[in-house]
């Protein structure tokens, strides 16, 4: 028997498909259209326990892909192949690793990880044996810090998001100190650290949605951007690729803001939701030397796949 839809029920079947419309809509692109093209997701290790909620992904090179599986307090090591999985996944579970929530790779292959439970940067081997916490030597007053993030550059820098002390720490592949850059006088609350290409080091402040950034050897940082509130609603994570594009990602909104060098909105790219290809909470991103994206879909309990295609 057919059912009747009555008008309220019309109504409603409307205005959701405007919603998964709005959801779904790019927007208008100024350098070369780029897009991401999705290509697939990680949903389990090749035994099947499934992923809880990763918030860190790494890339090294064009295969190798680290997985920060927050929820199940390991990480997870992925050969990747024209953005399929290669080999099955190899499990790094540790004692000294309790909440990995991000997750960097060296020139090395050896990998960081920044434990939220701990508030410490563990090293690993590329084999992922414990090789320590990261141990700064050097630290000039006031010694005492609190990381929110950090990222390791070309050279195998390491820069820390010092919360306590309002300042990015950069130490040598050694972990001896080099030199800090102190916060602007006026933010809100920095989230995340990146480095591009030429050195330039750049941060995000969540609560204004504004990018600052200092470039190499510069004592202070810079607005980048004005307030970005008309693209982003909480941009917690930041990611440059090998042209200097920032790519900013919104947890709450669901999606990624591509910014040009200078910092000009280039555009969005997906929106919130379960479907593939759509984000939900999302937080680290990478992107390897093939063009391939990988993002950690939090609540989603996944990994997805893209292709940036210009």
């Amino acid at each position: 028997m057919t059912k009747m839809i009555n008008g309220s029920s019309k109504i409603l079947l409307i205005m959701t498909g405007l919603l998964v419309a709005v959801l779904f809509v790019q927007l208008p692109f100024s350098e070369g259209a780029m897009k991401f093209r999705y290509m697939t997701s990680i949903y389990a290790d090749d035994k099947g326990l499934g992923l809880n909620q990763p918030e860190g992904v790494a890339c090294g090179g064009e295969s190798l892909l680290i997985v920060a599986d927050s929820g199940n307090g390991r990480l997870l090591r992925y050969s990747i192949k024209d953005g399929e999985i290669e080999a099955g996944a190899v499990e790094i579970k540790l004692e000294q690793i309790f909440y990995p929530i991000k997750t960097e790779i060296n020139s090395r292959d050896e990998i960081y990880i920044f434990d939220r439970k701990l508030r410490s940067i563990v090293r690993l081997s590329p084999a992922g044996d414990f090789r320590g916490y990261l141990q700064p030597v050097g630290l000039p007053s006031p010694t005492a810090y609190v990381p929110r993030s950090f990222t390791v550059d070309r050279k195998d820098n390491i820069y820390i998001l010092d919360i306590l002390s309002e300042r990015v720490l950069i130490f040598d592949p050694g972990e001896r100190y080099v030199r800090q850059i102190k916060f602007p006088q006026e933010y809100g609350f920095f989230s995340d650290v990146a480095v591009d290409f030429r050195g330039t080091v750049i941060i995000i402040d969540v609560v204004d949605g504004k990018v600052f950034s200092a470039a190499k050897n510069s004592a202070s940082f810079s607005p980048l951007t004005s307030s970005l509130k008309e693209y982003v609603r909480f941009p917690a994570s930041l990611t440059v690729d090998d042209r200097g594009r920032i790519y900013l990602v919104d947890r709450n909104g669901g999606s990624i803001v591509i910014l040009g060098q200078d910092g000009s909105f280039v555009g969005r790219q997906s929106g919130m939701g379960w479907k593939e290809g759509s984000l939900h909470y999302p937080a680290q991103m990478c992107i390897n030397k093939k063009g391939e994206i990988f993002v950690a879909d939090t609540r989603n309990s996944r990994v997805q796949i893209f292709k940036l295609v210009e």
